[in-house]
């Protein structure tokens, strides 16, 4: 929650009166990022803790313990795919591909518990987090020159092309799980697309499937038994 989604995701639920657990690796960072530039009226609603996903399982389990005792229960639980490092960004791709798949695949066994589950999935937003760090070319491979080149050279314009505007973003998100705001009279949507551009690669995407369905239809039909 010290930087990107996370900071406008905290700053937004505590103006709406929620109570806040943020977590970040590093205390200070948080302090002076989120905590100092928080209405100090707010501030009772604010909790930090220290936390790094790669601490592994005992002290995740620790950490979880503690921070449900915080204020006795936890309702609402966000994962930022972004926590994924420290990941090498050449896999940034495939590990928010897993999460997607683990989200849906949670959202189907949580349900009979009452519990909703929300996937949000965003285009490029200016944030402070992934987009600003070195695109990584330390191990390289000479046949996909062109390739990487070409990729990195977009990764970087991204800090600067990108139309999405964070704070938005997470008013938005805060709005469903709130049912209130645009999300008011509305039904949960398990998948949230945000942005212009992520919104085109979702229906480019659909339609790719939908040809290849379409194109192989008799094959796709014609396997049943006789």
């Amino acid at each position: 929650a010290s930087s990107g989604f996370g900071l406008r995701l905290a700053r937004s639920a505590l103006k709406r009166g929620d109570r806040v657990i943020a977590t970040a690796k590093s205390l200070d960072k948080l302090q002076n990022l989120l905590v100092a530039n928080i209405d100090p009226v707010l501030r009772n609603n604010l909790h930090t803790l220290q936390l790094d996903v790669t601490e592994g399982e005992t002290t995740l389990k620790a950490k979880a313990s503690e921070a449900a005792a915080i204020w006795g229960q936890i309702d609402v639980l966000v994962n930022n795919a972004d926590e994924l490092r420290p990941l090498r960004i050449q896999r940034k791709e495939a590990s928010k591909a897993a999460v997607h798949s683990l989200t849906e695949t949670l959202a189907t066994e949580v349900a009979p518990f009452n519990i909703r589950v929300l996937l949000v999935a965003p285009g490029s937003f200016r944030t402070e987090g992934i987009y600003n760090q070195e695109y990584n070319m330390s191990n390289p491979i000479a046949a996909n020159t062109l390739v990487r080149e070409d990729s990195a050279t977009k990764f970087k314009a991204l800090t600067q092309t990108g139309q999405g505007d964070p704070a938005k973003a997470m008013e938005a998100v805060v709005d469903i799980v709130r049912g209130e705001g645009i999300a008011k009279g509305r039904p949960w949507p398990n998948l949230l697309i945000l942005g212009e551009d992520a919104g085109r690669d979702v229906r480019n995407k659909c339609n790719k499937v939908l040809e290849a369905l379409d194109e192989w239809k008799d094959v796709t039909c014609g396997v049943n038994l006789d």
